[in-house]
């Protein structure tokens, strides 16, 4: 079997006992990741759980209309729709009674929760009146990469897990840089180190040739 499939299985079989064992666990902060395109939750224990996540296409920022997720500290201060079906649309942040499925063609509306931000630091303290979310996205093909409108996007079933897993006042901090290890759960981490290796032992071998 090739390395590369090893780390697929390795990723697979890990990814699955992590969701096992997070099943209850709740988060007392949330760190994104732009870079990563990942958003991970943080309990007192450590790492709960990571999830893929969709910032702004136009980039990083807090400058009024201009689209941008913002950077730096941030909090919860609202949540809404929970109990809400997957796929719910929401529009001025109330339910308008149509669900969508994932992907529907021609449709970006904001669906299934809204965790709604607000800043802390001097410069995104305008993060709640430019309406920045975290939010459910019908386009969840476009998850992964930077996609959004300045709101943070999720998956139905990712926006609907964490919203289970917080509470208002939850802390958020959305940063440029990777997820450091401390900031991933044990799989994640197996999984980055084991990547790690065989790209050690590559470059090993080929200063030996």
């Amino acid at each position: 079997m090739s390395e590369t499939r090893i780390l697929l299985v390795l990723a697979g079989v890990l990814t699955l006992l992590c969701n096992c064992t997070s099943t209850k666990l709740r988060g007392d902060r949330i760190v994104v990741s732009v870079y990563d395109q990942r958003l991970s939750l943080i309990g007192k224990e450590g790492p709960v759980k990571t999830y893929p996540i969709s910032t702004s296409k136009y980039g990083l920022g807090s400058q009024p209309r201009s689209y941008k997720t913002p950077l730096g500290k941030m909090y919860v201060c609202k949540m809404i729709g929970g109990g809400a079906r997957s796929g719910t649309v929401f529009k001025s942040r109330r339910p308008t009674g149509e669900v969508v499925r994932p992907n529907s063609p021609g449709r970006d509306p904001i669906i299934s929760r809204i965790i709604w931000l607000e800043g802390l630091d001097r410069y995104n303290h305008n993060t709640k009146e430019r309406l920045i979310y975290i939010h459910g996205t019908p386009e969840e093909r476009t998850i992964g990469t930077p996609s959004s409108y300045g709101c943070i996007r999720m998956r139905s079933r990712d926006v609907i897990d964490l919203y289970s897993r917080i509470r208002v006042g939850t802390r958020v901090y959305v940063k440029r840089s990777q997820l450091t290890m401390i900031e991933m759960p044990l799989a994640t981490r197996l999984i980055t180190a084991s990547f790690k290796g065989i790209q050690s032992e590559r470059s090993g071998n080929i200063g030996l040739r």
